[in-house]
């Protein structure tokens, strides 16, 4: 399981992309999960940096999930248009 921080602006943006993506191709299942539980600091860079992480497992041929998004990030993703993109596991 990836683990997100508990701060995720455009400061950190690069760096945790490249953590996750690290991270994700070294799994070795098929599911890539994302644990947001922590994150509570954080703008829309956050799910910028979740969309490349799921474009770059589905690449991989690996499933992309999200558990414990906040409320407010999860609205975020409404209003953007990409909450279908980044799928709640509970």
């Amino acid at each position: 399981m990836l683990v997100l921080p508990a701060e995720l602006t455009s400061s950190q943006a690069e760096p945790c992309l490249n953590m996750l993506l690290k991270a994700a191709h070294a799994e070795s299942g098929n599911d890539v999960l994302v644990d947001a539980a922590a994150l509570t600091r954080f703008d829309s860079s956050a799910l910028a940096v979740l969309l490349e992480c799921r474009r770059e497992c589905l690449h991989d041929g690996k499933t992309f999930a999200v558990r414990g998004m906040a409320p407010h990030l999860r609205e975020l993703a409404v209003l953007y248009g990409v909450s279908e993109l980044l799928p709640d596991q509970a």
